[in-house]
Formats: C-alpha cells, structure tokens, sequence
C-alpha cells in the first residue's frame, strides 16, 4: 500500500516558520492534486491548503498569507512553507494526494486517496 511520508514538524515559538516535506515512493504525483491537512485531537481534520497538478493552489482562510504550498513534480516532492506561526496552528499535519487528473475546487479529506502518517506541529505562544 502506498504510504506518503511527511518531515520537517517541530517545536517552535509563534511568529516563527517551519517548512514541511512530503515525500511519495513509489506514487507518481505530476498529476495528481495534492494538499495538506492538519487534526487536533477531538476535531475533524481540516483542509490547510491545495495544488493541483497545474499549479493552482487553494487555501483555508486561517492560513492565507502565511502558509505557501508547493510542489517538484520531478521529485514527486510537497512542501508547505508556514510562515508566522501561530498557537492555533497547532497540530499533526498530514500530506495527502489524490486520484490522477484530479482537481478540486474544495480542500476535503474525502476527495483524497492517499495519506501519510503525518507530522506534528507544535507553537508556543
């Protein structure tokens, strides 16, 4: 089964940045859309942030401004780039990519396939 693998969470205080890693073996991405989600313990996971396979990137509200997010096709590489972090932005992040040609208008965990095992982000205030 394929498994994404996420890196790059940490600890860091608020106003910081950290930048996160997505990597697909064995999982061709070129052209597939791919997002970022993140879970807190008793909420739903929720859609940060969306590329498709032609580069058009969506966001949640919470994130805009703050998080960028970005692929290497050639690397069949994620990133997400999160900038003045925040105490709310606190929890585990998950990679996940979707089906091929996909395209979404909206950042929904049920639109996507495949799924890593996520990474944790923790900011203090």
């Amino acid at each position: 089964q394929v498994q994404l693998v996420e890196s790059g969470g940490g600890s860091v205080q608020g106003g910081g940045s950290l930048r996160l890693s997505c990597a697909t073996p064995g999982l061709v991405t070129s052209r597939r859309s791919m997002a970022w989600f993140r879970q807190v313990p008793g909420k739903e996971r929720e859609g940060v942030a969306s590329i498709s396979s032609g580069g058009t990137t969506n966001y949640a509200d919470s994130v805009k401004g703050r998080f960028t997010i970005s692929r290497d096709s050639a690397k069949n590489t994620l990133y997400l780039q999160m900038n003045s972090l925040k105490p709310e932005d606190t929890a585990m992040y998950y990679c996940a990519a979707g089906g091929w040609d996909s395209y979404y208008t909206r950042i929904r965990p049920s639109d996507y396939t495949y799924w890593g095992q996520g990474t944790q982000v923790t900011v203090s205030p």
